[in-house]
Order: C-alpha cells, then structure tokens, then sequence
C-alpha cells in the first residue's frame, strides 16, 4: 500500500503525525508514505522508517517571489512531482488553506476532515471524501482516528507511540558534553517565552549541581538571546543555527530538557528526553508535549490560555507574557531534579 501525506508545516505538527503512521504500519507492513513538505522541515518525515520519498514545497518563498518561481521552473517541477507517482490513499493531515490548496493541487481523490472538524474550514472544499473526527482532543489522536478511518482499521486503544529512527540523523561535528541539558529558550510567540533572567537563574542553578546546558538557536535573533542568557557561565553554551538532524541528535543525547512552548518541545518528547515544557498563552490538552517523561507547567493566572501572540495583561511590562512571569527558577528546577531522579 502506497499513501500520499500532505502536511507542510510546523515542525511540532509534524512529529504528531508520527503516531498516525506507526499505527498503519502495524496493520499493514508493507506500507509506504510519501510526505509533502515545506523545505523548512523537509529532515523531519525522514525520521520515520515508514517514509520512503518527501516532496517539497516553498510556499513562504514563493508567495514573496511569485513571478520568480513561475519563470524559473520550480513550481513547474513542484506540481509535476506533486502527480508523478499513484496513491491507494492521499491524506491531507494538516487542513488548513495552506494544505488544501496541495490538495487541490494534487489530481485524485484526497481524504481529510470535514467541515465540522477540519482546522480552517474552507479546506473541506479541496477533499473528496470527508471523515469526521471529534475536535476536543489532542492532535496526535486526530490524526490517528483519521488514519484509522481513511485506512479502514479500528484505532488502537494502546498509547501512541512515535515509532521514529533517529539513526538515519547526522551527528554534529563538535563533541558533546558528557553531562548535559538542553534548554530550549526559544519560541514564535513572545507570550511563550520566559525572561532572560529567569532562563538564567535557571542555568546558575544546573551548571552549579555539576551539569553542563545547550541552548539551540533557529536564526540570528535567537541566537543572541541565548547567548544573553549563557553570558558568564563557563558551562553554558549557545549553539548556532544547526541542521533539524544534528538538532535531533543532540536532544535525544542530553540527559533533560527545559522548553518552551515550540516544536523543539516536541522534539524532546519525540526522542524521549525527560523534559519540562512550560505554557501559559496555549492549551495542553490540544498540543501539548506527548510522551514518556514530559512534565507541563502550566501558569496559574486566570487569563490563561489566552492563545495570543501579544500580552494585553495590566501586569505585563517590557513585552514579556504575565503569565510566564508567574514560573520562578526555583520551581522549575525542583520539577527537573524530580525528573533527573
């Protein structure tokens, strides 16, 4: 069997794909995927054995350049990659405008959610056949009931299971500390992210109980904060921008992890890292971290979750979130020796 993927972003919804995946596969061995992808992300579908070819997309790219991208040939190539192959199945995983103009794309019949349930609802236009599949629950169990649904097999009752292979991962070129942490200090929003100075704290208090921290950077911005946070601490590092493998890697290496609320969250849980992830503008119940040994702090104000992307709270001050003000160092660190034991 032979089935077609379409979602393209973010690196977080991805992996929650994953589960999906491994539940087929049981059923039926022989089964193959092709992912469509953005270029962004394209290592991730990889990381599942399951996966044989990943098509890629550029769709930020080409929405700024799109005279660009009709002259030189690459959406050209794109579409005619997109229906090279045939599919038993295709599967749009993502629902929303982004993906289900893929699906509209894509000549046969495409499988998603419908109008009651798909994320942006125009999207149903764009499938032939539609699934319903109840909203309030977590995302990872979305997409298995649709699996289950599109593939003809009653979803299993187990607890998902990610079912990836990092070994295909390229390590990075630097040796890794012998005893380390990653502090994931990042995130899209600013209402996810924890001051500076509590991120700090926090590394005074791990680099004194003997560990050496990480903090992974995406782009330039965050690169400079996390150095912000690792000035002064010998044991402290703020790594540069590194290839989704090498990232992989050296998650699945560090003994715990301190995240924000952002794919590389999802990435601990993917690779079993024990990790604390804390959230205050989003929801655990929908997207929260899924997997062994994954703490949520959750923060105690009444305006959480607020799911915005700016802090309207009379409390907040210098654009941080109210509600990530409201986790101390102390806790946070108490939380991850319980983990560490």
């Amino acid at each position: 069997m032979r089935v077609l993927i379409i979602k393209l972003t973010s690196m977080g919804d991805l992996m929650h794909a994953f589960p999906a995946l491994t539940d087929a596969a049981r059923i039926y061995p022989d089964i193959q995927f092709d992912w469509v992808v953005d270029e962004s992300f394209s290592a991730v579908p990889k990381w599942h054995p399951n996966v044989d070819k990943v098509i890629k997309t550029a769709h930020r790219r080409w929405r700024k350049h799109p005279l660009k991208t009709l002259m030189n040939g690459e959406w050209k190539a794109f579409h005619r990659q997109l229906n090279l192959s045939q599919y038993d199945f295709i599967i749009d995983l993502q629902s929303n405008l982004k993906s289900a103009f893929v699906s509209w794309l894509r000549h046969g019949s495409v499988c998603g959610f419908d109008r009651k349930t798909c994320r942006e609802w125009p999207a149903h236009w764009a499938y032939k056949k539609h699934y319903f599949v109840e909203k309030n629950q977590h995302a990872i169990q979305r997409q298995r009931e649709l699996f289950a649904q599109v593939l003809g097999y009653e979803c299993p009752a187990k607890q998902a299971e990610y079912g990836a292979d990092l070994s295909v991962c390229r390590k990075p070129d630097f040796a890794l500390p012998a005893n380390f942490l990653v502090f994931v200090h990042n995130a899209s929003w600013s209402t996810k992210l924890w001051p500076v100075s509590n991120w700090r704290q926090l590394v005074e208090l791990a680099t004194k109980a003997g560990y050496s921290v990480l903090l992974p950077s995406g782009n330039e911005a965050e690169r400079l904060r996390a150095e912000m946070i690792t000035d002064g601490y010998a044991s402290a590092t703020a790594l540069p921008k590194l290839p989704l493998d090498e990232t992989a890697v050296i998650m699945s290496s560090a003994k715990a992890a301190v995240c924000s609320d952002t794919g590389l969250a999802h990435l601990s849980a993917l690779t079993g890292t024990p990790s604390i992830t804390l959230y205050g503008a989003t929801d655990t119940h929908l997207i929260g971290t899924f997997g062994h040994n994954q703490e949520h702090l959750i923060a105690d104000v009444d305006c959480s979750p607020c799911y915005s992307r700016k802090c309207f709270h009379k409390s907040s001050a210098n654009n941080e979130a109210f509600c990530m003000k409201n986790f101390s160092a102390d806790d946070v660190w108490q939380q991850l020796k319980l983990l560490l034991d």
